[in-house]
């Protein structure tokens, strides 16, 4: 493994233990209620908060899992029900955004899966007031097409990741916010592929990712 490859696999980590940190901290505070908590009603609450924390730390967990390391086998393909399964809790957990599913049935390479999750990642955090998801592939011989749009009342997306998605960040500025956006293109770009990001206006943002096998 070369030096930058340990550095993004360190920046990855860093951006998974970000995320962790709510729920499993929100698990900590409702133990330390339940311990002091006497109150039925109370304890239940506290329970619900424990249980609610629970599962979205095991959602992102198996998120990440198949979006950044080896979940799915050792086999170079991967059932894109799969990555539906872990995409939906992640994207529906707030109750404000919804997804729509158009990825066709039928093995897809894990390269192009990782980058379809990570393009997802992206999409959805920009996402901050929630609203609407599409995830849609198309395969043909050799190729796999990709889109993700995101469309909601509020859209922000970091101009450092526009800037890595476009392929003009130096690899020595990239960090824990950009580095699913660098994963992403440097899995696509192997063998020729290419992703592309449209302007966004109020409603949309538009993420393209072409994948050559």
């Amino acid at each position: 493994m070369t030096e930058s490859e340990v550095d993004l696999a360190s920046l990855l980590c860093s951006r998974l233990c970000h995320d962790l940190l709510s729920p499993v901290g929100a698990m900590n505070n409702g133990l330390e209620l339940l311990a002091d908590e006497h109150d039925p009603e109370m304890r239940q609450r506290c329970m619900d908060l424990l249980a609610e924390s629970a599962k979205s730390a095991a959602d992102k967990l198996k998120f990440f899992r198949l979006a950044f390391g080896a979940a799915g086998g050792f086999g170079s393909e991967v059932d894109p029900n799969d990555a539906k399964a872990v995409i939906e809790p992640l994207v529906t957990a707030s109750g404000r955004t919804t997804l729509e599913w158009a990825v066709p049935a039928g093995f897809m390479p894990k390269r192009a899966i990782k980058i379809l999750l990570n393009l997802v990642l992206l999409a959805n955090d920009a996402l901050v007031r929630g609203g609407t998801l599409f995830v849609g592939a198309e395969s043909r011989e050799g190729e796999h097409e990709i889109v993700i749009r995101a469309n909601g009342p509020r859209i922000v997306m970091d101009e450092a990741i526009r800037t890595t998605l476009s392929g003009n960040l130096e690899a020595g500025s990239v960090d824990s916010r950009t580095a699913a956006a660098w994963m992403a293109r440097n899995l696509a770009v192997r063998g020729g592929g290419l992703v592309q990001l449209a302007e966004p206006d109020a409603e949309h943002l538009i993420i393209g990712a072409l994948i050559r096998n």
